[in-house]
């Protein structure tokens, strides 16, 4: 079997993150699609804002197609050492599109209530969290207008995360992933 690129997708404080560190502690490879955008924002000295970082996605898009934030990450899959390499960010199925060539792709959508994931977004404290719930309904209506619903919709396997530990979460993660490689 080739490379096995698991791809996490979720609205916004769904649990990706949580998931994706927990199962590098595990041995796999993690790339987040959002730290390819933050870099990008970087090398153009815009400030990583919500606002920015979603007005950078959605310019790489309309210059490179919808699957550009994929494109910035494809160098980091072919030279990934692991045989799994998770992608913490899917957000369409043009970034699929963009990963087939690699290996064998998996979407693995994780799942939260819109109050779950507003307190998740609201703890973690990074620089892109939401202010408050307007701010936080502009977000997803950004993300589900990239094609977030699709990759949702349309994934292998789903994870709900409203009444779940960290460690049971990862574990749920980790056990899917595992019956893929089988």
């Amino acid at each position: 079997m080739g490379k096995l690129i698991v791809c996490l997708t979720g609205m916004p404080g769904a649990g990706k993150s949580t998931i994706a560190e927990g199962l590098q502690s595990k041995g796999f490879d993690k790339i987040t699609m959002g730290d390819a955008v933050r870099v990008e924002a970087a090398k153009r000295k815009i400030e990583p804002t919500g606002a920015n970082l979603g007005k950078l996605m959605l310019e790489l898009r309309k210059i490179n197609g919808p699957g550009a934030v994929a494109e910035l990450i494809k160098e980091h899959i072919v030279n990934s050492k692991s045989d799994v390499v998770v992608i913490d960010g899917l957000r369409s199925m043009a970034e699929v599109e963009v990963l087939k060539g690699l290996g064998i792709v998996k979407i693995l959508a994780i799942h939260a209530s819109g109050d779950t994931r507003f307190g998740f977004l609201s703890k973690r404290g990074r620089s892109d969290a939401p202010t408050d719930r307007q701010d936080f309904s502009k977000r997803d209506f950004l993300e589900i207008g990239v094609g977030m619903s699709e990759s949702i919709a349309l994934a292998d396997e789903t994870i709900s995360n409203n009444n779940l530990t960290i460690p049971q979460l990862i574990d749920s993660a980790y056990n899917m992933i595992k019956g893929w490689i089988k």
